[in-house]
């Protein structure tokens, strides 16, 4: 069960949503509760911290790798629940294959610091005129790792890794990227549970925006609104990109101050974090009447986020999915390939604790899909010096197929 967000819901609680061959399940939520959408969002427990400090300790013992570095970030609050910010003060933690953890910080944040580790262990301050690297090498002496393989999760900055090897040379140090991965690709129930609860806020905000969008707006007053909607409602907003007119041919916008007018072309893609976990969706739409061709481009769109579920199978590779939603793009006549006017970035990427996180929906990606892992849906069209069309949505993998956590677009008119 998903908590009481369950995709596993009674007819009467959900909703389905039909492409062609394929059928998804999506929660539905009364817009009258909506002010309180997070209020019974459950963080990630100490328990679940404490399974996945097992499994990766389990990994790293297999690999025969001594222990894992890892610095504030997604990836230390994953696994120990710590959630700290990274300066050119060294803050960083040690997981050995066997053991508890040690966390070496300065010595006037360590309460901080200490406030959110939930797995317990051990924390060694450092006073400003020490070397935290000392203290990490005399931290993995301490527990038996004199010497041998370590590896340090993939965001670890050069500065700690070169530190670290001047202060000794026991040790050599190898990317943790594979270990890291093999944790946090597939979600867990909880994990799903606050997926669907931030992608239930961010679409109740757009829908909110939608309806109060008028002509004379700038690109910062729809921000303003749709990230006022968002803490409203509960969440903290993550980014609310908002692209007008020629901006929303250029995937991440343009300098050019835009506003809306009759015609206008307005692409938003927004997300939020609910205790950790992000959403990420994009509802593109026309103010007054589109054009033929904008209708068409839109309905090709929509058409390949369908395909993109339509492929979605147990052990494709996820590349297979973004190669799929190019053929169709390419039949009609758009790309080759990459190349504008078409789909120039990937149909999808991995969500989580960040929004950008592996796998990817890109062509050569092989990774098997597996059930429990998450993706965004996106594959946009744009046609420089015209205007871009993005609709997107998240969903994630069951053994009977992809479930959304948002319903796709309904049409060009209603796009909410």
């Amino acid at each position: 069960m998903l908590s009481r967000r369950s995709f596993l819901h009674s007819a009467a609680a959900s909703s389905l949503v039909s492409g062609a061959g394929f059928a998804v399940a999506l929660p539905t939520k009364s817009a009258t509760a909506s002010a309180s959408i997070t209020a019974d969002a459950k963080p990630i427990s100490a328990d679940e911290r404490r399974l996945r400090i097992e499994k990766i300790q389990s990994l790293m013992a297999q690999g025969k790798i001594a222990g894992m570095l890892v610095e504030p970030g997604s990836s230390l609050e994953y696994f120990t629940g710590i959630r700290w910010r990274r300066s050119e003060r060294t803050t960083l933690a040690v997981i050995p294959a066997n053991g508890q953890v040690v966390v070496i910080t300065p010595a006037f944040e360590e309460p901080s610091v200490r406030e959110t580790l939930q797995v317990g262990g051990e924390i060694r301050p450092w006073d400003e005129h020490e070397s935290p690297f000392e203290k990490v090498v005399q931290a993995l002496k301490d527990r038996g790792i004199s010497s041998g393989v370590l590896a340090a999760e993939s965001t670890v900055r050069f500065f700690i890794i070169a530190g670290l090897r001047q202060v000794s040379s026991a040790y050599d140090i190898i990317p943790a990227d594979a270990l890291v991965r093999a944790c946090r690709l597939i979600k867990s129930a909880a994990e799903l549970a606050l997926l669907q609860t931030a992608n239930d806020v961010t679409i109740e905000a757009l829908r909110q925006v939608h309806a109060k969008v008028s002509r004379g707006m700038s690109a910062a007053d729809i921000m303003a609104l749709m990230d006022n909607a968002t803490v409203a409602l509960g969440a903290t907003p993550e980014f609310s990109l908002v692209l007008l007119n020629e901006a929303s041919a250029y995937p991440h916008g343009s300098v050019q101050p835009q506003k809306v007018r009759d015609g206008s072309v307005i692409l938003m893609d927004c997300g939020c974090a609910v205790h950790g976990y992000h959403s990420d969706i994009s509802r593109t739409w026309i103010v007054g009447e589109p054009t033929a061709q904008q209708r068409k481009v839109w309905n090709t769109v929509k058409r390949g986020q369908e395909i993109a579920l339509e492929t979605a199978k147990i052990d494709v590779p996820v590349g297979g999915i973004d190669d799929a939603v190019r053929r169709f793009y390419e039949s009609e006549g758009w790309g080759p390939g990459y190349r504008l006017p078409g789909l120039s970035h990937r149909t999808g990427h991995g969500i989580g604790m960040d929004g950008h996180e592996p796998p990817y929906l890109v062509h050569g990606d092989t990774t098997p899909l597996q059930a429990g892992m998450c993706f965004s849906d996106e594959p946009g069209i744009y046609i420089p010096g015209q205007f871009g069309i993005r609709l997107e949505d998240c969903w994630f993998m069951t053994a009977s197929g992809p479930r959304l956590f948002t319903p796709l677009a309904r049409s060009l008119e209603n796009p909410i």
